[in-house]
């Protein structure tokens, strides 16, 4: 079933949304054979269907991107705030219908069925469980999971939580919240691409960056201008110090990056600082110097 119009999202179900991406993209054959593995999941007490069918749908679906068009993406955000599949393949969309279409109505059950799933998944079935987790039922039954994927030592499982992903910001307390974060710098992950990344700022956060800061220059290795995001708002008089040793640097990016920071500092030494760098301060009071902007450089 292709949908009319996007406007009318809030009477489709994520699963419809998804099956719907599906239509366009996978042949005929390969969308019947989805369809009856969703329909025996859903009809039947047996789980080995599901685990079958989950482990199978590369080889019908193929991985190819799904490529979605930006009415597509706002589909997908208006049903659920910061769903961004942007970089969804065919086979994640398809694995994430097939746990949709687990019965959820016993909690203890579907918990079980899911962490089943989990334990036995290989690195591509994991991105695609992570990042289906805020799509699924009794998202705060999760918390541990996300965590979990948070301290993967792969990489691409550890961005397929921290990354594009609503989930994180919204359940993770501020220890998994800062672990992740300061994680996501230590793997060079783009910390922009975080969700809820400033409004989740927090100033044992900040002191947390800081400290990773000092280590980077102890051992004489540059510091990530993403950095410097989280501690301008928290930023004491110490911390104005390492901004500005970091305003000081000659790379322009992360000199910029300092300032900005500076600038979103409160205690009236910040302004004192930012003054010594007048280009700079102006920059950013006409708004054209800001994290926005110095992301896309």
């Amino acid at each position: 079933m292709v949908f009319a119009s996007y406007l009318e999202i809030a009477t489709i179900s994520t699963a419809d949304l998804l099956h719907s991406w599906l239509q366009q993209r996978v042949a005929q054959e390969q969308l019947t054979w989805l369809d009856q593995k969703r329909e025996q999941i859903q009809t039947t007490a047996n789980t080995r269907v599901f685990f079958s069918a989950f482990s199978a749908v590369p080889r019908y679906t193929g991985k190819n991107d799904l490529n979605l068009t930006p009415q597509e993406l706002k589909a997908a955000d208006k049903l659920q705030t910061g769903w961004f599949p942007k970089h969804w393949s065919v086979d994640q969309a398809a694995r994430t219908l097939l746990v949709l279409s687990l019965p959820q109505d016993d909690t203890e059950n579907y918990l079980k069925t899911l962490a089943q799933v989990f334990n036995a998944a290989d690195v591509g079935e994991l991105i695609s469980l992570y990042r289906a987790l805020p799509l699924l039922p009794y998202p705060e039954k999760h918390r541990a999971r996300a965590s979990e994927g948070v301290r993967s030592n792969m990489t691409a499982v550890f961005n397929a939580v921290a990354l594009q992903n609503p989930y994180p910001a919204e359940y993770l307390d501020d220890l998994a919240w800062n672990q992740m974060v300061l994680k996501a710098l230590f793997v060079g992950s783009p910390l922009h691409l975080i969700q809820g990344l400033h409004q989740r700022a927090n100033p044992e956060l900040a002191q947390m960056l800081v400290d990773y800061a000092h280590e980077r220059w102890v051992a004489k290795r540059t510091v990530s201008p993403e950095l410097w995001r989280l501690v301008g708002r928290f930023a004491n008089k110490a911390m104005l110090a390492d901004l500005e040793r970091a305003i000081q640097d000659p790379d322009p990016v992360r000199q910029a990056a300092a300032v900005i920071a500076t600038a979103e500092c409160p205690l009236p030494e910040a302004q004192q600082l930012l003054a010594r760098y007048p280009i700079l301060q102006a920059q950013i009071q006409a708004g054209h110097l800001t994290w926005n902007s110095l992301s896309h450089r």
